[in-house]
């Protein structure tokens, strides 16, 4: 039924469909970007520094003369590295807690709830900047970092989809068979939120990109000379009078990377919703 759905979607929602490519050319970039990259994105040009499109270099040249869309082909890896890795630590641990915290005993449920309402209380991007003084930046810190900040958001989806599936009539039976805490939760909670876990997913993929790329545009991101799509914004900033598409290049590719996912998140949201699905 989903599925039908799903393909209902992309032939009526050409947004949907459209997301759908974008993020799939995105991810094909992602794992066979240093293949693709027509030059060395790493080779210095110092008689070519800032330079416009050519036909050598078709999007042009940044401030050391490297190429540029050889640049942005590799720095979609670390961004996707540290988004995905970010998501998949959020939804294991936030998935848990939040269950826990519906499933749980009261004063369990009291402590994870009201830890989770102080820690959404900070910005993000407060936190991160915070916690990322204290480690080398790099693909692996920015994941655990941003993972862990997410954790609140799955655990408060986890926890509302539970507290509903808690009321429905088999989770009684199961506990009338004797089932164990660990045989409910994984046979009967958890395959029954997971519709809400997966459009918090790509909910949280866009918010964690964005993040990376807020923190790579401070210089607490992704290490130069190693390429990202905001440390290259950030950079570009001071040479906007002389080269401005070096700027515009990265800001169209991540602000339609994130668009896409918000818009396929958003679909997502609706198939996979009952209440929201369309006949």
């Amino acid at each position: 039924m989903i599925f039908a759905a799903t393909r209902r979607a992309m032939r009526s929602q050409p947004a949907f469909l459209a997301g759908i490519i974008v993020i799939g050319l995105v991810i094909f970039i992602g794992i066979f970007g240093s293949w693709l990259a027509p030059q060395d994105p790493f080779l210095l040009h110092p008689d070519a520094v800032n330079q416009a499109g050519s036909a050598t270099h078709w999007l042009g040249t940044d401030e050391f003369g490297r190429d540029l869309l050889s640049r942005l082909l590799i720095g979609v890896q670390p961004t996707l590295m540290v988004a995905i890795g970010a998501t998949a630590i959020a939804g294991f641990f936030g998935t848990f807690v939040g269950i826990a915290g519906a499933y749980g005993r009261p004063i369990v449920s009291f402590l994870i709830m009201r830890g989770i309402d102080i820690m959404l209380s900070f910005p993000p991007i407060l936190l991160a900047l915070l916690a990322v003084g204290f480690w080398e930046s790099g693909v692996l810190s920015l994941a655990v970092v941003i993972g862990v900040l997410y954790i609140p958001h799955f655990a408060r989806v986890a926890h509302a989809a539970t507290l509903q599936v808690t009321r429905m009539e088999f989770m009684e039976a199961e506990r009338a068979m004797g089932a164990s805490t660990w045989r409910v939760v994984f046979t009967a909670i958890l395959p029954n939120i997971l519709s809400p876990l997966v459009v918090q997913a790509t909910l949280t993929v866009a918010a964690a990109i964005l993040l990376e790329s807020g923190l790579s545009f401070l210089g607490l991101g992704i290490v130069p000379p190693e390429p990202s799509w905001g440390q290259m914004i950030g950079t570009a900033r001071g040479y906007l009078g002389q080269n401005p598409m070096y700027v515009i290049w990265p800001s169209l590719l991540l602000a339609l990377t994130v668009l896409a996912i918000n818009v396929v998140g958003d679909r997502l949201r609706d198939i996979l919703d009952p209440r929201l699905r369309e006949e």
